[in-house]
């Protein structure tokens, strides 16, 4: 009869272990989602790539960025490192947790660098093909 009861309360503890592990995983994931980094760092790379395949080779745009440039600042990530642009793959960086890559189609050169004055901006050049 005594090694039944112990039997119970061992499994009554890891229920309880898992559960708060469990609840601590939720919590975390939604703590990160409501920051709203993510969703931004998603928006702006896949914005970015779809502009890069829609335009032609000596093109410069502006994108607007003013909300991702103060995310960014109160996480602590430098403008220069929002984003990236590696061989065909745009990353957005806006907090300090990895950051989102999205790629694009075009084999195109292309130029990413901030423009803070007067607005908080991100200039993307196109200098042409591959």
């Amino acid at each position: 009869m005594k090694s039944k009861k112990g039997t119970i309360l061992i499994e009554n503890i890891i229920f309880i272990i898992l559960n708060i592990l469990f609840i601590s995983i939720l919590m975390l994931f939604l703590f990160r989602q409501g920051s709203g980094a993510i969703v931004l760092e998603q928006s702006y790379a896949k914005n970015i790539a779809l502009l890069i395949d829609s335009s032609r080779p000596v093109t410069e745009m502006k994108l607007n960025m003013k909300e991702g440039f103060n995310l960014a600042e109160a996480n602590g990530i430098n403008a220069e490192d929002i984003v990236k642009i590696n061989g065909n793959i745009v990353t957005v960086k806006l907090s300090g947790q990895g950051g989102y890559d999205y790629s694009f189609f075009n084999n195109v050169d292309v130029t990413v660098y901030p423009d803070i004055y007067p607005e908080k901006n991100y200039v993307i050049k196109i200098n042409g093909f591959k």
